[in-house]
């Protein structure tokens, strides 16, 4: 399995870099995981994340979250209580997500409850900048009361 971890992150036994092939996109899928839904509550659009936002999958939050503010939804509340696992590309892609709703004089906020993923937050100093709740009625009441 060492080798088979070895050609899907696109590294050769000895460390060195190989071509990618379809083989090896396909083993690093099986690994990766990500589930978005999206609906909208009281006129707040509120996306669901399950599994792991990393520089794999990231993209596919990005292209949800531009999708949903060209559709003229600039109130967001991003679910994040079944994310297990958030690097720095998903980070910029919510501060992204952040900057083009606020460009709309829009929201994003974020429903995390995880410390493991709080942390990050904290140590980033992203606390500062996101609205982050308990739940997703937390959330979109306290939007709510903010109009």
């Amino acid at each position: 399995m060492r080798d088979g971890f070895a050609r899907a992150s696109g590294k050769a036994a000895g460390g060195t870099p190989t071509q990618a092939t379809t083989e090896d996109r396909m083993a690093r899928e099986e690994f990766v995981d990500l589930k978005l839904e999206h609906h909208t509550t009281d006129g707040i659009e509120v996306v669901d994340v399950e599994g792991e936002i990393d520089v794999y999958t990231a993209p596919r939050l990005r292209e949800l979250l531009i999708d949903l503010v060209n559709s003229g939804h600039y109130q967001l509340v991003v679910n994040m209580e079944k994310v297990e696992f958030l690097d720095s590309t998903g980070l910029g892609v919510l501060v992204g997500g952040l900057k083009r709703v606020r460009a709309h004089d829009g929201s994003l906020d974020l429903v995390c409850t995880q410390e493991r993923i709080l942390k990050i937050f904290r140590i980033t100093g992203l606390t500062k900048v996101f609205g982050i709740h308990d739940g997703v009625d937390e959330a979109i009441a306290a939007r709510k009361s903010e109009k």
